[in-house]
């Protein structure tokens, strides 16, 4: 049950995170493989006067379009941390033309019984939804 946060100024379109939420599910389901009903997005927008960075980052410039992407999810390895950051960019690129420069993501991994939802079903010897086929191995 992963939770993402996306904060942006404010002036976007529905349309607009309709496509970012869409880029940030398909990652999710193709890389972390979670069951494609278990999405759960958060945009925040924020003011301009609440929303401040420098122009240029790590000698990139960056746009007023730049969004943080916070995800919450339980352990995975660095490997599908990084697969999945790459998948992220490309579906935002591809779906929401967000360019690469202003995208910044941060993943805060949880205790997997730190999780509840109703209807959803755990499996005890994983911890991870019962419907998920590939979990990580270094689950338990």
């Amino acid at each position: 049950m992963p939770l993402i946060t996306i904060y942006l100024r404010q002036g976007t379109s529905p349309e607009y995170r309709r496509k970012v939420s869409t880029a940030l599910h398909k990652a999710m389901v193709d890389v972390l493989k979670i069951p494609e009903d278990d999405q759960f997005h958060v945009f925040v927008e924020v003011t301009p006067d609440n929303f401040h960075m420098q122009k240029v980052v790590f000698g990139l410039p960056r746009t007023d379009r730049t969004m943080f992407i916070h995800l919450a999810f339980n352990h995975r390895t660095a490997e599908q941390k990084n697969e999945l950051f790459r998948e992220i960019v490309t579906n935002l690129r591809e779906l929401a033309d967000v360019p690469e420069e202003d995208i910044a993501i941060m993943v805060v991994e949880t205790a997997r019984e730190n999780w509840w939802a109703a209807g959803r079903v755990v499996n005890p010897e994983t911890g991870y939804d019962a419907r998920m086929t590939d979990i990580p191995t270094t689950a338990k």
